[in-house]
């Protein structure tokens, strides 16, 4: 859905805690999270034309996204462990 949020704590709410934790005790996870933020309000910029890009560089956003929720998920698991 175009303008959707797709920031952490909804995409996987059973991780909330996690999320919360290593945000304050992880700086990797720290960063990354913040990329991903970043990221997901350009895209969400980008899909309601409040900002104009091409679809090209629109698909590249959303393949790093992608990468860095695969990313974050596997360490929220490895946290919950």
């Amino acid at each position: 859905m175009l303008g959707e949020k797709h920031h952490l704590a909804l995409e996987f709410p059973e991780f909330r805690y996690q999320i919360h934790v290593l945000k304050t005790t992880d700086s990797h996870f720290a960063r990354l999270y913040q990329e991903y933020n970043d990221l997901d309000d350009e895209i969400r910029r980008t899909e309601l034309e409040i900002e104009a890009h091409s679809d090209e560089f629109l698909e590249n956003l959303k393949l790093r996204r992608i990468q860095l929720k695969d990313e974050l998920y596997a360490m929220l698991q490895k946290a919950s462990e």
